[in-house]
């Protein structure tokens, strides 16, 4: 089985190698005050053994940049974020690079999306500006099918393959964060010819519990899981930063990819690492999943 590896999480990385306070604008900090940082570490992915750059776009939209007087840096901030990871790979000689679109409001808050077709017109525009950097489209953390579906319909308007990524509930990985069934979804891979479906942000046993409900639909399945203990209510409120969300004890590289070989039995082909998976659970996956 070839194994297409991702890269881990950039945000809660990027703010343990700068010991930074976190801001509400979470990883986007980094592109304004660090972007070498960010350049970095995704290298240091790719040396790793990453095959993807996701880039550090995923807290790029106008509602997050807005409480900032950041939106009129929209643009430049995704080109940024591109060029960045672009860079990165073109140095390390190989790979591909993905571009992150995060989903609008607040990541596990569905109810905060907007409706469809206004959130679709924002994703295309998104995809307007990586076209010409990135070789996928991610839509990442959508928990919802409503939410999927305005991102997928924005993403598909451009000339990149669009990935899927959904989050389910931490203690229940059949739902989205929505209490949606994870099934749900399905109809959006046919009605917009999705290139893969993937399970992000979520604890890795809800990912385990998710991936044999998605398998077999023709088109690649992944997994990409998070380390946090839990999504903290508190975190679900407007103006709440990361620092309010507790990072896992148990979920070293070894522990992680223990995880990974079981997503793989399940039918994953690619695999990654969300929040709280950094560079050594990546060098780990690939030691075990791809061999030589």
């Amino acid at each position: 089985m070839d194994i297409t590896l991702l890269d881990g999480g950039l945000g809660q990385e990027l703010l343990a190698r700068s010991a930074a306070a976190p801001t509400g604008l979470w990883s986007t900090q980094f592109l304004i005050d660090r972007p070498e940082l960010v350049r970095e570490l995704h290298s240091d992915y790719f040396s790793a053994g990453a095959d993807v750059a996701t880039t550090n776009s995923y807290a790029i939209l106008p509602d997050r940049l807005c409480p900032f007087g950041l939106e009129n840096r929209f643009v430049e901030l995704q080109r940024l974020a591109c060029q960045l990871a672009v860079s990165a790979r073109d140095e390390h000689g190989q790979g591909l690079v993905a571009g992150s679109m995060g989903p609008v409001g607040r990541s596990y808050r569905p109810d905060l999306a907007p409706p469809i077709e206004e959130a679709a017109s924002l994703y295309a525009e998104i995809a307007a500006i990586q076209e010409p950097y990135v070789d996928i489209f991610l839509c990442e953390t959508m928990s919802s099918v409503a939410q999927a579906r305005g991102a997928v319909m924005g993403a598909s308007s451009g000339r990149r393959p669009v990935w899927l990524a959904v989050s389910v509930d931490d203690e229940d990985g059949t739902r989205l964060r929505s209490g949606e069934a994870i099934t749900e979804i399905l109809p959006l891979l046919s009605e917009f010819d999705l290139a893969a479906l993937l399970v992000n942000c979520s604890p890795p046993e809800a990912v385990s519990q998710a991936l044999p409900l998605l398998a077999g639909q023709g088109i690649p399945l992944g997994a990409y899981a998070n380390g946090f203990v839990k999504i903290a209510p508190d975190y679900l409120q407007e103006g709440a930063t990361v620092d309010l969300l507790q990072a896992r004890k148990n979920l070293g590289p070894e522990v992680y990819t223990q995880f990974a070989e079981d997503w793989t039995k399940q039918g994953a082909t690619i695999i990654g690492g969300c929040c709280e998976v950094g560079p050594a659970h990546i060098e780990e996956l690939a030691k075990r999943l791809k061999p030589g």
